[in-house]
């Protein structure tokens, strides 16, 4: 379900790009992001005086056509995979954790079931690319960005995941928001990020592997 849902959200993409280069094309600019590009297409496509050709409006409404038809079926998939994260006592307790959503939950245990693969949650991370890239070379050892081995769709969740906890945890002062904000203080925000989806994985395992709820005391001890 997540595979057939990320490539809906692919074809999705390709399609809005492809209005816009059309558009872009004779002179119609929009905004970066969807949003104000989906609410201008039915004026797009029935204004006859924006010099389209009919030709092209027809070609218009067709991607929009598709459009909201690969918008219907995107919604149609995650509600489906919000009922399963609603059923399933994995997941239940998985979204107890700040950034994991249905969508991050699903994918973790349908990639990794109860994590007794891993000995550890740094080598779930490390799994998921969330470590950094270390070269060693006459005794010294540097290091370069994450990996990026390993699931590629999961890592992309738990970044993204980590970018909601950072917009989020702004006026948090307590539990992983303390350890958040300290970490804004000395490094980059892609740094903070990428640090935050390492944390949270960690997390994500321990949880699992546990059979236990999340406990926010407990990675306020642990930062």
């Amino acid at each position: 379900m997540h595979r057939i849902r990320d490539r809906l959200v692919h074809r999705r993409t390709a399609v809005i790009n492809q209005i816009r280069g059309f558009l872009l094309e004779r002179g119609i600019t929009f905004a970066k992001g969807p949003s104000r590009l989906r609410n201008h297409m039915p004026f797009i496509v029935e204004d006859a005086e924006n010099q389209l050709s009919p030709r092209m409006r027809t070609l218009l409404d067709r991607l929009w056509v598709e459009w909201r038809q690969l918008d219907y079926d995107i919604e149609t998939a995650s509600d489906d995979i919000e009922r399963i994260a609603r059923e399933d006592e994995d997941c239940k307790r998985l979204r107890q954790i700040p950034g994991v959503g249905p969508l991050v939950a699903t994918a973790t245990v349908a990639a990794i079931g109860n994590g007794a693969a891993f000995h550890k949650g740094r080598e779930f991370a490390a799994w998921l690319g969330l470590v950094p890239r270390q070269y060693s070379t006459g005794g010294k050892a540097k290091l370069y960005g994450i990996s990026k081995r390993g699931n590629s769709y999961l890592r992309r969740m738990f970044i993204h995941g980590a970018r909601a906890v950072l917009l989020r945890v702004k006026y948090d002062t307590g539990g992983l928001g303390h350890w958040i904000h300290q970490l804004e203080q000395r490094t980059a925000r892609n740094k903070v990020v990428v640090a935050i989806a390492n944390k949270l994985a960690r997390i994500t395992w321990a949880v699992l592997f546990k059979e236990q709820d999340y406990q926010p005391t407990a990675v306020c001890a642990q930062a």
